[in-house]
């Protein structure tokens, strides 16, 4: 129960940012879309450091002494940006703020496809908390269920602002308030399903899980790197979205460090 639990924080987390529908008259200030956009990923990259990179290495330090600790790290890592980049390039989808599709071609419409980029990029946030969440069960992993909750906490915090970002454009699309709240909540629903199912695979490979911290911190970082960070320095005040990173990054490594 705690678990399932734990799993549903970041969904909360979505749903309260797409409430912002009911909040906003018109289009969300770029200005404001560049402080979450950059929040956001201040909090992906210090959750990948410290919640899933950090105790990748020191669970193989312990458990496999004749590894180098780096190394199942860095493979996980890797793998984790080759998987977002696959389905990147397999997955029809629309950017915010860009007229040009990304992905294999489809008759998908505008609004669809905007939805598809904000749930393809959940993916690895909810493999990251599941992965967490597997540690912890596991009992001998050096991951406690604090910090599991910890990243939940972080990243439903990160959410928020994602939410925001998702729904309110689609009050432009035509969408009623009411089902842009929908959708943008939606959106959010691929998270606890990762995180499910990567429970379930680490539960019967527990040896691989530093692999798959590491690979959930790639996969992160792909999401940062390809979408947050130019979205949050397109255009004029980019500094406002760096300063949002600075405190994303540092509250998401206070919980972490104050809880895990």
């Amino acid at each position: 129960m705690t678990v399932a639990f734990g799993l549903l924080i970041p969904l909360f987390g979505t749903a309260l940012g797409a409430a912002a529908v009911f909040l906003f008259r018109g289009k969300m200030s770029g200005s404001l879309q560049k402080a979450f956009l950059g929040f956001a990923s201040g909090v992906m990259i210090a959750a990948s450091v410290w919640s899933l990179l950090i105790p990748a290495i020191e669970q193989t330090r312990e458990a496999s002494p004749n590894i180098p600790a780096w190394l199942p790290a860095a493979i996980g890592f890797l793998l984790g940006i080759a998987f977002l980049l696959t389905l990147d390039n397999a997955v029809p989808h629309l950017h915010l703020g860009s007229d040009s599709p990304e992905g294999r071609k489809s008759a998908l419409g505008k609004s669809t496809m905007l939805i598809l980029a904000v749930t393809l990029h959940n993916i690895p946030e909810g493999m990251a908390v599941g992965v967490v969440f597997a540690g912890a069960i596991a009992g001998n992993t050096g991951v406690t269920l604090a910090a599991a909750f910890a990243l939940c906490i972080g990243i439903a915090l990160q959410n928020i602002p994602e939410g925001a970002v998702v729904s309110t454009p689609l009050i432009g699309e035509g969408f009623t308030r009411r089902r842009a709240f929908l959708y943008g909540s939606a959106s959010g629903a691929v998270e606890p399903v990762a995180a499910a199912v990567t429970i379930a695979v680490t539960a019967f490979i527990t040896p691989v899980l530093p692999y798959i911290l590491s690979f959930a911190a790639g996969a992160m970082i792909y999401v940062v790197i390809e979408e947050l960070i130019p979205d949050a320095q397109e255009g004029e005040h980019s500094n406002i979205g760096t300063i949002a990173a600075a405190f994303g990054f540092v509250l998401m490594m206070v919980l972490d460090v104050a809880l895990g």
